[in-house]
Parts: structure tokens; C-alpha cells; sequence
């Protein structure tokens, strides 16, 4: 062969071929590319006196201030060598005669990386008077070979004194910054653990078998680094078993997707690693022994450990191998959603078949939990929190039995699945309801069957109707459920905050729940725990008598008397910024007067508090607010009847609710405005949520 010879493609123009096969991602998958073939040559070898060696070299020169530039990689095994079969197999781009599911286009990433690939390759040739000959090439895509339409070009073939067969790759003159920078900061220990990671499923299945793979990092002769990957290294594989999945085809009307009895059978892996050398628990598609693809595992969380174990799950088959891509690892296994799509088209109308990836995920979930007990386990807990969610919002059987709930699911996940079947089961029902007010249209009164189509038409109706009513009447009532469950948390003094701080919050975290400070929508509160209408009226939270307004209208009067002013700011106090915890106006000329007290509070030393605000609205508001009519509520926990009683004699105890109550009193009118009056309850707030829990459970034993 004519020495320095340019090979020549034909039939393939390589500028456009090449630019069809995209660089990687992985930085490191030129490095990959290269010990994956010393593996297989290493495998190739028809006979093993050795176990083999791979010397993974990185290449630096010495800088200023004793920095370190990245050079080349050299990459040399004790394989079979380039003879003539393995190079003529080299130089045809899509070659796949070498076996190993290989696709031939793997050297395209060097091209991609760097400028300047060289082989120098001693094999067996029995032709040859030595037995061995050195067979030298080289491989770009620089202009000095495309310019030939080449991307090798052979440079040498030789007689060599070799005892046995060699192949050293030169990888140097990286294209681009950014890869130069990543291997400039490439550790040795760190290109270890990423080639363990990479090959595992190989490493693995070879554990006992492996060829000796030496890992260094050097400035011209001086070896700055070393590490080898020692069978202790690589985990042992724990448990294994197979899967089936069915492959998928398109119905004959194209509408939907069916599986059908055609099958391949899969192999599952499962290792159990200790935290500290696994960090996430993970399950794998692996190709041709490396990894090819994650995919989610169901049955656990990615930081997850039982006993201080992780698990790692790989999934190989010759399916996965004959779908791997031009790109390695890229596998050609549509979603379900991505099958679907290309089912549409209509040359998928004929009969075309895959497997999906997630029938795959779903196989192998199931069998990661049959093949581990402690793993199981987490499925009956998880059960527990959905039953938890059911009763905490009251959701649908139903919709959670149309639903897949997985173990990695988190609260939110779980919520937005049962809703998003909610949402499905209400437009069934509203198209259902709207195709029964259409049959009652199109009724015909002269049929002579009117009368018994019309009635059975409106029971299916009737049917339909409240069923829509109830997912959103559930929602509703779930919603109040947690303010109820959080007013007794409250009560019970069990939120974290009431116990981590000196302060005692009970009142404003009281207050706040009821109705928020501040705020002036009483629509948006939850104030029907006290009484249900009181949402639906006008008024303010810790709002300051002076600032309080009603309908975007002041309440408060802006100029006073010299003798209304004397006393509004006698005593040393200003009680025009006295601050009502609630004030509610139901209608022109009422007010309604709420005041929460702290439940260690003894609520009798404050029964005159809401007179005092009476009074105040009742004398200094603005003529056209003439309130007449109040209604007071101290609210408390510490109440006892007879302090209450002793102190105002004209309270009564409510046996039967639970609560004392004083009838209309008078509220003085002063300056010549006329009498008010103000009926008064002081209640417990244990016992409005004991009516609140009464009124709420109704709802939810009918749902």
C-alpha cells in the first residue's frame, strides 16, 4: 500500500456526512469512544493468556506559576490491533461488521474534538516474516483531508520485532476553548469515578474478568497523577430477573394506541451500594455496556436510604443495543406521547410497532419492588399518605383510582393528578348535562311518547346535575375542614411557633385565621366559623375607629366640638384610634362588634370593652352613618359563668349552647342623639368550633 495515502470516500461526501452526526454533549466522549474500542479489542483477542491492560494517559505541559495545559490524550491497550479486516472495517464511516451492536460512526467525536487523531497499531499477520506489522493512520476532518473528500489517511504499514499485538491513540489539538478548559481542570480521580460510572453495567457483568485499566496524568516524562480501576471498585451486582414488555401499535382507525402480544424480554440489575459511594438512587437503560439513559424511579427518592444503602438498577437487552443511535447512548425509544404523534402520520397507519419507554419504566418499577421487600415497604406508607391527602381534602375515590400514584410523588404531584382526573370527570358530566338539555329541546310534544321520553330525559338530567355539583361543593368543603383542623391546632397550642417563642401569639394567630389585620374584605375570610352570614357583610379588621370606612365612605366624624374633642383625648388617651378587633355593618344603621381574647385570658375583665366601642360609633360617626343597632361578641377561652355573671348581672347562661348572653341593653346617646341598643354574647372559641365542626360535617358525610 502506498504509504501516506489520503483514503478517499465513496459515495459518501464527508463535509455533509459529517455535519449529520452531531458532537456530543459529553466532553469526555471522545475518551469514551476510544476505551470503548480497547474493550472490545481486548474481548477480540482469540486467545487470553493476560487479562489485558488499558493506559488511559492525559497529556500536559508545564506552564508559569506552575499551571498545567492541557495537551493530548493517549489511549493504548493490549487489544487485537488494526489488521487488515479491523481497518478496512475503520475506513467505511457506517461499518458495522466489527459486531458489538457497534454503528461505526463513533471516530466522528474525535473528528468533532480534536484536530488530530493517530492510531499506531501492532497486530498479528502470519504473512509477515516477524509474525506482527505496525500499521499507522491518522483521522481529521481538517482541510488538508477534506479537500481529498478523506477523514483518515494511512501512513505506514510495516514489518515490527512485536511480541504481541498493540494500539496507541493520539488525541491532541482540542478545537474549542471550553473543552480545553474542562480537561485543563479534569482530575484523575474524577475521570476515574466518571469511566466507573460510564461502564458500570460492563464492569459489572466482567467484575472478575476486567482487563487492568491505569488511569495517569503527566508533564512530559513525569508522571504528575495515578489511579487503576480495581475490581474493588465495582459494586457487586445484589439481585437480577427479567422483564416483558409488549410492543405497541397503532388501532386500525388510528385513534388509539394498543399493546399487543409481541414481546422482548429485558434483564434488570439491582445493586445494593453503600450511601457513601452511591449518591442517588437511580435506574438506568444501559446500551452495549455503558449507560445509555436515566429514566425515573418510581419507588424511591433520589437521596433515599434504608440502612444505609442506596440502589442502583440497570436495564440491558439486544432490544435497547439495536436502538441505540449514530450519537452512542441517544436511543431511538419513543415516549408513549412521542408514538402517538408519529401513529398520526400515515405511514404509522400500516402496522408499524415499538416499545415504549415508559411501558419499560412501568415494568421495571413494579419489578424493582418484587425484587426488594425494604422497597415495598415505602409503596404501604405512601399508601397511607394518600389516604391521609383523601380525608385532609376530601378527594374522589374515584379520580385516586384513576390516577397512577407513584412513591416519588410528592404532595403537590398527588393533589395535581386527582385534580386534573377531577377536571376530566367534570367535562364528562357538563357534556353530559348539555346532551340532556338538548334532547329536551328536540322533544316533539305531538309524539305519543312525549310525555314518558320528557320525564325520563329530565331524571337523567337531575342525575347528572348534582354529581357536577358535588367535586366542586368538596372542594369547598375540604378548604374549611383545614381552617377548622388549624383553629384547633391553634387551640390546642400545637403549632410549631406557639412553642418555639417567648411571645405568646394565640390571639393574632387567632385573629389572623378568623379574619386577617388589616384587611377590609370579609368575603375573603373565614369568619363563618362564628357565624355564616357574617362573610357576606361590609367592614374592617384592626382597622383605627378614626380611619375606619364603610362603602368608601369615612365613619368616623374629621371635626369634633371643643367638648366632644375634650373628651375623645381626656385621661391621658386618644379613643379615636381605639382599634375594634372586628366591626362588621350588616345593613344600614347596625354594627356588628367582634373581640378575641387570648384563651388564657380571663374574658370577664373585659365585658365592658365592646360597650365602650358601642358607644364611641354610636356618638362621634358622621351624620349619615346613624348607627342605632349593635351586636357584640367577646370571644374567649377562659370564661367562667359566675365571674362573668357576678361582675354583670344582667347576663344569662345559654344552658343549652353553651354561651352567656345580656339582652338589649341601652347605649347612651349624647348631644342630643338619640338612645342605641347592644345585645352582647361571650362565647368560647372552643365551642364555635365545636358548631363550625357540626355545620361542616353535614356536608361532608352527604359527599
Amino acid at each position: 500500500m502506498v504509504e501516506s495515502t489520503y483514503i478517499q470516500g465513496y459515495g459518501i461526501h464527508y463535509v455533509g456526512a459529517l455535519s449529520k452526526i452531531p458532537k456530543s454533549n459529553e466532553k469526555l466522549q471522545p475518551l469514551y469512544e476510544a476505551l470503548t474500542n480497547s474493550l472490545e479489542a481486548i474481548r477480540l483477542l482469540s486467545t487470553k493468556s493476560e487479562q489485558g491492560v488499558i493506559k488511559i494517559k492525559l497529556h500536559y505541559t508545564k506552564g508559569l506559576f506552575d499551571t498545567y495545559e492541557f495537551y493530548s490524550i493517549s489511549i493504548e491497550d493490549s487489544g487485537i490491533g488494526f489488521n487488515n479486516d479491523e481497518y478496512e472495517r475503520l475506513i467505511n464511516l457506517n461499518d458495522t461488521r466489527k459486531g458489538f451492536n457497534n454503528k461505526g460512526s463513533g471516530r466522528v467525536q474525535f473528528l468533532h474534538f480534536f484536530d488530530k487523531t493517530e492510531y499506531t497499531s501492532i497486530f498479528e499477520d502470519k504473512s509477515s516474516s516477524t509474525g506482527f506489522r505496525q500499521r499507522k493512520f491518522t483521522l481529521s476532518k481538517s482541510p488538508a483531508f477534506l479537500r481529498y473528500n478523506a477523514i483518515i489517511r494511512h501512513d505506514s504499514l510495516i514489518e515490527t520485532n512485536a511480541k504481541s499485538p498493540t494500539t496507541t491513540i493520539v488525541l491532541s489539538s482540542i478545537l474549542n476553548d471550553k473543552d480545553r478548559k474542562f480537561y485543563n481542570e479534569l482530575s484523575i480521580s474524577e475521570l476515574k469515578d466518571n469511566i466507573i460510572n460510564r461502564y458500570l453495567p460492563f464492569f459489572c457483568e466482567n467484575r472478575d474478568a476486567l482487563p487492568r485499566i491505569i488511569i495517569e496524568k503527566l508533564s512530559q516524562l513525569e508522571t504528575l497523577e495515578s489511579r487503576e480501576i480495581l475490581p474493588s471498585d465495582i459494586p457487586t451486582i445484589d439481585k437480577q430477573d427479567d422483564i416483558i414488555v409488549h410492543y405497541c401499535k397503532s388501532s386500525n382507525d388510528g385513534k388509539s394506541i394498543e399493546r399487543i402480544q409481541k414481546s422482548e424480554k429485558l434483564n434488570i440489575k439491582g445493586f445494593k451500594i453503600d450511601k457513601s459511594r452511591l449518591q442517588k438512587n437511580s435506574l438506568k437503560l444501559t446500551s452495549k455496556g455503558e449507560i445509555a439513559k436515566e429514566i425515573k424511579l418510581d419507588s424511591m427518592l433520589v437521596d433515599d436510604e434504608i440502612d444505609g444503602n442506596r440502589y442502583l438498577f440497570l436495564i440491558s437487552g439486544s432490544y435497547i443495543d439495536e436502538r441505540d443511535s449514530d450519537n452512542r447512548g441517544a436511543l431511538k425509544i419513543p415516549t408513549i406521547e412521542e408514538f402517538r404523534s408519529k401513529s398520526s402520520e400515515v405511514s404509522w397507519l400500516f402496522g408499524e410497532e415499538e416499545i415504549v419507554l415508559d411501558d419499560i419504566r412501568e415494568k421495571a418499577n413494579e419489578k424493582v419492588l418484587a425484587m426488594y421487600e425494604e422497597i415495598a415497604k415505602r409503596s404501604t406508607q405512601k399508601l397511607e399518605e394518600v389516604e391521609k391527602l383523601q380525608k385532609m381534602f376530601l378527594l374522589d375515590p374515584n379520580s385516586i383510582k384513576e390516577v397512577k400514584i407513584k412513591l416519588t410523588d410528592t404532595d403537590e404531584d398527588i393533589l395535581e393528578k386527582v385534580y386534573r382526573a377531577d377536571a376530566k370527570l367534570i367535562a364528562r358530566r357538563d357534556a353530559e348535562i348539555k346532551k340532556r338539555v338538548d334532547l329536551l329541546d328536540n322533544l316533539d310534544p305531538n309524539s305519543p311518547n312525549f310525555r314518558d321520553r320528557f320525564l325520563e330525559e329530565v331524571n337523567e338530567l337531575t342525575r347528572a346535575i348534582p354529581q357536577q355539583n358535588r367535586t366542586q361543593l368538596t372542594h369547598y368543603v375540604a378548604r374549611r375542614k383545614l381552617v377548622l383542623d388549624l383553629f384547633g391546632k391553634i387551640l390546642d397550642r400545637k403549632l410549631l411557633i406557639q412553642n418555639s417563642d417567648g411571645r405568646n401569639l394565640d390571639e393574632a394567630l387567632i385573629h389572623n385565621v378568623l379574619f386577617q389585620k388589616g384587611s377590609d374584605k370579609p368575603e375573603s375570610s373565614d369568619l363563618w366559623i362564628i357565624n355564616e352570614d357574617f362573610i357576606y357583610f361590609s367592614g374592617s379588621s384592626e382597622r383605627q375607629l378614626s380611619k375606619l370606612k364603610v362603602n368608601g365612605k369615612p365613619v368616623f366624624k374629621s371635626e369634633f366640638t371643643i367638648e366632644e374633642d375634650k373628651y375623645l383625648l381626656s385621661l391621658g388617651e386618644n379613643r379615636k384610634i381605639k382599634r375594634p378587633d372586628v366591626l362588621l355593618f350588616p345593613e344600614e344603621g347596625k354594627c356588628i362588634i367582634l373581640e378575641f381574647k387570648s384563651p388564657e385570658v380571663n374574658v370577664s375583665d373585659h365585658l365592658t370593652q365592646i360597650d365602650l366601642y358601642a358607644n364611641l360609633i354610636r356618638n362621634y360617626t358622621q351624620e349619615y352613618f346613624q348607627i342605632m343597632t349593635f351586636y357584640g361578641y367577646l370571644i374567649g377561652e377562659s370564661i367562667e359563668p359566675r365571674d362573668v355573671l357576678g361582675r354583670v348581672s344582667s347576663y344569662e347562661h345559654s344552658y343549652h349552647f353553651d354561651y352567656l348572653f345580656r339582652p338589649a341593653e341601652k347605649v347612651n346617646g349624647f348631644d342630643g342623639r338619640p338612645n342605641g341598643s347592644i345585645y352582647t354574647e361571650v362565647i368560647k372559641y372552643s365551642t364555635l368550633l365545636k358548631r363550625a365542626k357540626r355545620r361542616n360535617s353535614i356536608f361532608i358525610d352527604k359527599l
